[in-house]
């Protein structure tokens, strides 16, 4: 689709999906609808069990775009199959539950036009609800952030803003260098842009917004425990780094202190792993929860 324009770069966007019917839809139009002229776009239905294969196949047949239907594989897996198909030479993996703003894919290729040294191009996010609405203020925390230019350690010690995984752009070149994804890491955007940091690339997040990225109660980001043993796998990757500890103990502290009055036996199986050394105001602070919450 929109492979018509051959001197500009083609983009392969990559959309899997699981169990995302309510949402499948709205996403892949917001692909079809981008202003971007050279755009090959391939779904991938990774096993669901709701309505989300039939949906597929009538917005195929409607829209020519490649669709492949398979037995669960994991988001990794199936993210590695579809780069190893890809013709594009810049690829986006894209949230079957999120909307690219229209200029999204234009924007991102005309930045990267002559600057080989960024390996990722990435963007701020709006945030919408289940329902597609704009929420609030205080769920933007990632609307009106500054551009900035990430090295390794700015994203494995936390002294700037990561990229949203909903406007990540990478140069193929890049993730061929690391292998692409690890199928044993289910956090893949976190592990992927650390391995390509570390490959000696850097990260370009623009300061405006080019995605929305959707808030429901099936995010991976709300579900603490696959967070915490993700994180934590990813950043053992990484344990050659001087502050590996400090990175993981400063994991541990914010993690504890988020679920110690949402999620008792997480928080405390979480502080037993952190050493008295490694105490912190948020630990002291998720001990006050915990022992003040009654759940």
């Amino acid at each position: 689709m929109f492979d018509v324009v051959p001197d500009v770069p083609l983009v392969t966007v990559i959309i899997a999906s699981y169990n995302h019917a309510p949402y499948i839809e709205a996403s892949i139009n917001s692909v079809l609808r981008q202003t971007y002229p050279r755009i090959e776009l391939l779904v991938i239905d990774d096993g669901s069990s709701d309505n989300s294969v039939a949906l597929l196949s009538q917005l195929q047949a409607a829209h020519g775009f490649d669709l492949r239907v398979q037995a669960n594989q994991g988001l990794s897996a199936t993210l590695n199959a579809a780069i190893a198909r890809a013709r594009g030479t810049l690829i986006v993996p894209f949230g079957s539950d999120d909307i690219m703003l229209p200029h999204r894919i234009a924007t991102q290729v005309e930045y990267l036009e002559g600057k080989p040294e960024v390996g990722v191009c990435s963007a701020n996010i709006e945030t919408i609800d289940h329902q597609g609405n704009v929420m609030g203020a205080r769920e933007q925390r990632n609307r009106d952030l500054p551009f900035r230019r990430l090295d390794f350690d700015d994203l494995f010690l936390g002294r700037k803003p990561g990229p949203a995984a909903a406007t990540l752009m990478f140069r193929r070149e890049a993730l061929d260098k690391v292998g692409g994804f690890d199928p044993d890491i289910r956090l893949e955007d976190i592990y992927i842009t650390l391995s390509i940091l570390r490959a000696g690339y850097c990260i370009d997040v623009l300061g405006e917004v080019l995605a929305q990225y959707r808030d429901h109660p099936t995010n991976t980001f709300k579900n603490g425990r696959f967070m915490v043993e993700n994180v934590l796998k990813t950043y053992a990757r990484f344990r050659d780094h001087p502050e590996y500890e400090a990175v993981c103990m400063r994991f541990r502290n914010s993690m504890f202190l988020k679920y110690a009055n949402r999620d008792k036996p997480l928080a405390r199986t979480t502080l037993r792993d952190i050493p008295l050394r490694h105490w912190n105001r948020k630990t002291v602070r998720g001990l006050w929860r915990l022992l003040a919450s009654r759940r």
